[in-house]
């Protein structure tokens, strides 16, 4: 399992702009702006981009962190519109919509630490065993009930692979050890944290 695209430095460095711009516009009161479409250069020979990546379907997590301290995250697994797009919304969401926090305040934007996910697709993880902490996102589904974690959480939790399953359970708010029923689904996926 590995990637299945690359952002340019230009691409990543456009897509944190990109977050920045949505919520400052929305600490603006500009709520109708559209996100300017991407201006840095596709990919061509030799380099290292994939052609179409900020146009591609993928999902991405926008979080904000104040102090060390989460003050929002919100996103989306599986991308249902081009990526540039899907941060542009994640942003304005994680800064203004995340329901555990009131929305972001312009002082506290000074102070707020910023963190873009862009995820690989979902996949069928075909054995728990070979789930890596750190390397390996995870989204369980089980009787109506779901939960996700991207890869850097459990690292950060300072969990191992048996703790980041019974607190994914803990999440999706399944009894612990719910990820190996016979109908429970549980996929992987992989995430490339941008530099902001």
């Amino acid at each position: 399992m590995a990637l299945s695209f690359r952002l340019s430095d230009a691409e990543q460095a456009y897509l944190a702009r990109l977050a920045r711009l949505s919520i400052e516009s929305g600490l603006a009161g500009r709520w109708a702006t559209l996100p300017p479409e991407p201006e840095c250069q596709e990919a061509t020979a030799g380099s290292e981009a994939t052609p179409g990546t900020l146009r591609r379907t993928l999902g991405s997590f926008v979080t904000l962190a104040l102090q060390g301290q989460l003050r929002g995250c919100i996103g989306t697994v599986q991308g249902r519109e081009p990526l540039y797009q899907n941060v542009w919304r994640m942003a304005r969401a994680a800064a203004f919509e995340d329901p555990r926090f009131p929305p972001l305040t312009l002082h506290e934007w000074g102070r707020a630490a910023l963190q873009i996910s862009v995820l690989d697709e979902l996949a069928p993880c075909p054995d728990p065993t070979a789930i890596e902490v750190g390397r390996h996102g995870l989204a369980l589904q089980y009787r109506g009930r779901g939960g996700v974690f991207l890869p850097q959480v459990p690292v950060e939790q300072g969990w191992d692979q048996s703790a980041y399953l019974d607190n994914l359970c803990r999440k999706a708010g399944v009894p612990r050890g719910s990820w190996s029923a016979p109908d429970a689904r549980l996929f992987w996926f992989e995430a490339l944290v941008l530099p902001t």
